[in-house]
């Protein structure tokens, strides 16, 4: 397969963006495709004629039971963007711009850029990433791409914390945001617009000034687009390396204002193994001490464990040194290594149906839901990913264990993206 390059690109670039307009702004902005289930995505269709997941999420168009994976979901993606377009909906810029993108959550602001980042750069290394892909995750954002024309999924980046950004951003976000709305969650969404010509040329080249960006999430619509300029380029004769599918819709945040919450475990059962007997083998590794409370890990090397409606808190035994390779120190890595595998045969947690995961900010009354039900047989609570090992493991070519990092709050998927043409 051709790869997408061949002109120097610059590393990020801004681009003619398209944008849900001021008032029509918080019927539109959805979460993100991937962390909705089929019955809330179709609870908020029916709540919003304009809301993307009309866009991003077709089957809630389509009668129940259809295919979501099949051609017309996808052809009815590509009918609802053109709708919102034609009822003026969303409106395309004139000029490319760069866009500043606030998210706020319980206090917590983070503010980034959103620009079309270089496919060469990631194909070169200079984007890292830090997780494997699927390939059938990756065919759903090609077809999706293929259909729309467009990138509607922004790619979550990270940047080590670089002043001249920092100045840049803090002095453009003085000015009232073209977007500013509150999502039903709580998170707040502001926007501006940068199309100057003093403001450009900084943003340019304060990018070019970063050594290197770093995925932080959405690593199969990166992948996706990646596939879509290969095919893209291949069928066509004039390929000069400057078109827009040569690039990648998002948005890179400072690594100081990145919050990265836990990303729990939830097993089905515990295979041959009484409730005594699983925890005599856990045992070998952790000290194991009950709770009368809910156990929310402090630091890492400790762990929550819910099972039969009680808590308990683990600790491992023996941690790597710490001059150990940062994956070796990883808490998701031990946990494989001295639980998962060893006690109750787990191998490969991205193929095995026996577990499942739950993101850190649906809490851990959700793990012992999720256990008093019957559902699942024990939850694993464990203490979040530091930014910084995401970064170390991405430098050294390797990649996490899946569902390492729940980034929160997410970005909304409509309120910007980017056209293929």
């Amino acid at each position: 397969m051709a790869d997408p390059s061949t002109a120097e690109l610059p590393f990020v670039r801004p681009f003619a963006g398209l944008r849900a307009v001021p008032e029509k702004a918080s019927e539109v902005a959805a979460p993100p495709y991937d962390v909705l289930t089929i019955d809330e995505a179709r609870q908020r269709a029916k709540a919003g004629r304009w809301s993307f997941v009309h866009v991003s999420r077709p089957e809630v168009d389509l009668e129940p039971g259809a295919d979501p994976h099949g051609p017309n979901a996808y052809g009815k993606a590509a009918e609802n963007l053109a709708a919102m377009l034609d009822a003026g909906v969303l409106r395309r810029d004139a000029q490319p711009s760069y866009y500043l993108y606030r998210l706020g959550m319980d206090g917590h602001t983070q503010t980034g850029v959103v620009g079309a980042a270089s496919l060469p750069g990631y194909k070169e290394g200079r984007i890292r990433r830090h997780e494997l892909t699927r390939p059938d995750k990756e065919d759903d954002r090609v077809k999706h791409m293929e259909a729309l024309g467009a990138q509607t999924g922004p790619v979550m980046l990270t940047h080590r914390r670089s002043k001249t950004m920092a100045d840049i951003v803090g002095r453009l976000t003085e000015t009232v945001p073209y977007i500013a709305i509150t999502a039903d969650d709580g998170v707040s969404h502001s926007l501006w617009v940068v199309d100057d010509d003093d403001a450009i040329p900084a943003l340019n080249t304060a990018f070019e000034s970063l050594d290197t960006l770093y995925i932080a999430d959405g690593h199969h619509r990166l992948a996706a687009a990646f596939r879509v300029a290969a095919s893209r380029q291949a069928a066509n004769p004039a390929h000069h390396g400057n078109e827009a599918y040569n690039s990648f819709l998002s948005v890179s945040f400072p690594e100081d204002e990145l919050r990265i919450l836990d990303y729990n475990r939830v097993v089905r059962d515990l295979g041959t193994l009484t409730p005594a007997a699983f925890l005599g083998r856990v045992s070998g590794a952790f000290t194991i001490e009950d709770s009368a409370t809910a156990v929310r890990p402090s630091e890492a090397g400790e762990f929550g464990l819910y099972l039969e409606g009680r808590w308990h808190r683990l600790t491992l035994k023996e941690r790597p040194p710490d001059d150990a390779p940062a994956l070796d120190r990883l808490d998701i890595t031990l946990l494989s290594r001295c639980l998962l595998e060893p006690v109750l045969g787990i191998g490969d947690p991205r193929s095995d149906p026996r577990i499942d995961f739950v993101g850190g900010v649906r809490g851990l009354g959700e793990l012992e839901r999720q256990v008093d039900s019957g559902k699942m047989a024990v939850a694993l609570a464990i203490y979040p990913t530091a930014l910084q090992d995401l970064m170390s493991v991405a430098d050294a070519s390797e990649v996490m264990p899946p569902k390492s990092t729940w980034f929160e709050p997410k970005l909304a998927d409509g309120l910007v993206s980017a056209v293929l043409d």
